[in-house]
């Protein structure tokens, strides 16, 4: 049975004996494309003849790999079964072309791999070093030492969670320099910005007394790293804004924020991937009586609007496409130039009107409020009761894993629990509020442990 054909982005071997073939597949998708997949097992009409696949044979194939393609990339490879038959799958990506498999850079045309034409290879090499000119690729003052260790690990635990990474935590060395950060004992601005405590990054938010820029009745100012600073603003326009509480007749209850905290936390993150880190201004959050503005100092691509990344065709443009690639890694962005285009569809499947303002020195989404939205907690006697049961039920299987693990991470009790981060998030922030855990950590970095003596062991 045939399963396909082979594309600019997926080749077939017969089998790991053509390795060397496969090799040269996958430079010359990666150079085309950025991204591919491999499958030995499958003739190259489709048909799906299978191959011996064991240990040796997947250590072979990803020893091949590392060895003969420069720049180094990290595969994921696997063994499939398909049609009943043992495969090999390999899922590829790199952004550092030109790649090169045993010297030559090689590019896909259709289906086959073509040698890479000395101009075309120049054009490749400029491109390349253009890339590099971005800031975000340049090398900063920052050394190893600055970097926050439980924040690269915590990281690295999302980006392994959503897939998008394959190898674990070994030492800070060795995982910046997989990730292509580090430089000597200095690494490159984009792991500064993510994964030190840089002083001079920082996130200013303010509440306003009316809806004019005038009288505020609160304003606060962060530093950190950027992902310390977008869990701090999202928290922030949580904590200050309208909820109302529905109910369906079961032990469920929703909470409903006035404004979808996804199109929030959507603007927050584009607004540290975008922002223009070579000025002096910071990230704002203003929340008036009738709207809330994210602002980022980074000017949008010139001669774009809003509108050709919502519903036109155009391709992300990034700033600084390190910090992006990084966030991709973790899932705080889910893919490349969507971000515009999630925030209106969720904000109109909500009911809620979102507006994007190009500034002179900068660019804002601004999310206006609902008048009729109203922070309504009183909810039927009844349907508290069934919900404060399950509430109940989630803390016994939180105490029940700590009985046997010293720690549990937000991302652990999210799989034990089956609930969404946010959902989770506010369960393990109950148990900390009525003493029955302890949180241990900040932010991004914090595990909780059991509060020893509120329970008999069981």
């Amino acid at each position: 049975m045939k399963i396909g054909h082979e594309s600019e982005t997926l080749e077939f071997k017969k089998s790991a004996g053509e390795l060397k073939e496969g090799i040269i597949s996958i430079v010359a998708i990666i150079n085309k494309h950025n991204s591919g997949e491999l499958y030995f097992g499958i003739r190259n009409d489709g048909m799906v003849t299978g191959q011996d696949v064991s240990e040796k044979t997947l250590r072979d194939v990803s020893q091949a790999i590392a060895n003969h393609i420069e720049p180094k990339i990290f595969p994921r490879i696997a063994q499939v079964v398909i049609n009943h038959q043992n495969c090999i799958h390999v899922a590829f990506s790199g952004e550092h072309v030109p790649y090169f498999a045993y010297g030559r850079a090689y590019l896909r045309v259709a289906d086959e791999d073509k040698l890479m034409p000395p101009k075309e290879l120049e054009r490749y090499i400029l491109k390349k070093n253009k890339a590099l000119e971005k800031w975000d690729a340049g090398v900063s003052d920052c050394t190893l030492g600055e970097i926050g260790e439980n924040v690269l690990k915590e990281f690295l635990e999302r980006a392994n969670i959503a897939g998008r990474v394959d190898y674990v935590y070994t030492t800070k060395r060795d995982i910046l320099n997989k990730l292509g950060l580090l430089v000597g004992d200095k690494v490159i601005n984009a792991a500064r910005v993510l994964f030190a405590s840089p002083q001079d990054l920082e996130i200013q938010m303010a509440i306003f007394a009316t809806v004019e820029r005038v009288t505020f009745n609160d304003i606060k100012r962060h530093s950190g790293n950027a992902f310390e600073l977008i869990e701090i603003a999202e928290k922030y326009v949580r904590n200050n804004i309208k909820w109302r509480v529905e109910l369906d007749g079961s032990i469920h209850r929703r909470e409903i924020p006035e404004i979808p905290m996804e199109a929030v936390r959507e603007a927050l993150v584009n607004s540290f991937c975008h922002k223009d880190y070579q000025v002096s201004q910071n990230n704002e959050v203003a929340i008036y009586k009738n709207r809330i503005e994210i602002y980022n100092p980074g000017a949008f691509p010139e001669g774009l609007t809003p509108d050709d990344f919502i519903n036109g065709s155009e391709r992300s443009i990034k700033r600084n496409p390190k910090i992006a690639q990084l966030m991709y890694y973790s899932k705080d962005v889910e893919s490349f130039g969507t971000g515009l285009k999630r925030i209106t569809q969720t904000c109109e499947a909500a009911g809620v009107k979102v507006d994007f303002q190009l500034l002179k020195a900068g660019f804002m989404v601004v999310f206006y409020r609902p008048e009729n939205a109203k922070a309504d907690k009183k909810a039927d006697k009844k349907a508290d009761k069934k919900a404060d049961k399950k509430q109940q039920q989630y803390h016994a299987k939180i105490i029940e894993y700590l009985h046997v693990h010293e720690f549990i991470t937000n991302s652990a009790a999210r799989e034990i629990l089956k609930l969404a981060a946010s959902t989770t998030k506010r369960v393990l922030a109950d148990m900390v509020e009525n003493n029955l855990i302890i949180a241990v950590g900040e932010r991004r970095t914090r595990r909780y442990a059991l509060k020893r003596g509120n329970y008999n062991e069981q």
